[in-house]
């Protein structure tokens, strides 16, 4: 029995959850998304909760019934609150600005970083070293994140790079002569 699965999850004022036909869809403030549902899980709408189960009693649709109860509900915060990474940058000249659509990023390479901005997604830079991601879709918000990451990951040594702002870089010590 899954621990995660047999937990409803609460439809919070102003988020619309309609599940029809394999389909369940969120509307709220800031934006509506879709999940196309296997043949392994049901999801119903019960007095204001959304509630998941196995269709049987397969393995394949107890491993499905967590992952599926977690996807709805990062869904269903997604479009009532929306999710947030923050980025930070250490290093010489290290810096990022938004212009328009486009993140522009120096990472201590000969040229700027031009990052396009999708419609979905939200970015500032409230410093000249840090990222604020932001968006209604948890796995976007993290895919872009990891991809920023990405350009220039920190090292061991100086601690030189992108990294999450809740990252700790495990630090090395050098050479010794």
């Amino acid at each position: 029995m899954s621990r995660v699965g047999k937990h409803p999850i609460p439809v919070p004022a102003g988020v619309d959850v309609k599940v029809d036909n394999g389909l369940v869809v969120a509307k709220g403030k800031l934006g509506e998304l879709k999940l196309t549902l296997g043949q392994d899980v049901n999801v119903s709408l019960t007095d204001g909760q959304v509630v998941v189960e196995p269709a049987n009693d397969g393995n394949k649709a107890r491993a499905l019934w967590g992952t599926t109860r977690n996807v709805v509900r990062n869904m269903v915060v997604g479009v009532s609150e929306g999710w947030t990474k923050r980025l930070d940058m250490t290093g010489v000249g290290y810096r990022a600005a938004v212009e328009g659509k486009e993140l522009v990023l120096s990472l201590g390479y000969s040229h700027p970083i031009r990052y396009p901005i999708p419609d979905t997604i939200q970015m500032k830079c409230p410093v000249p070293t840090q990222i604020e991601i932001s968006g209604a879709d948890k796995q976007q918000v993290g895919q872009i994140a990891s991809e920023i990451r990405g350009f220039r990951s920190p090292e061991p040594y100086k601690g030189k790079g992108v990294r999450y702002s809740d990252e700790v870089v495990r630090r090395k010590e050098g050479k010794k002569k």
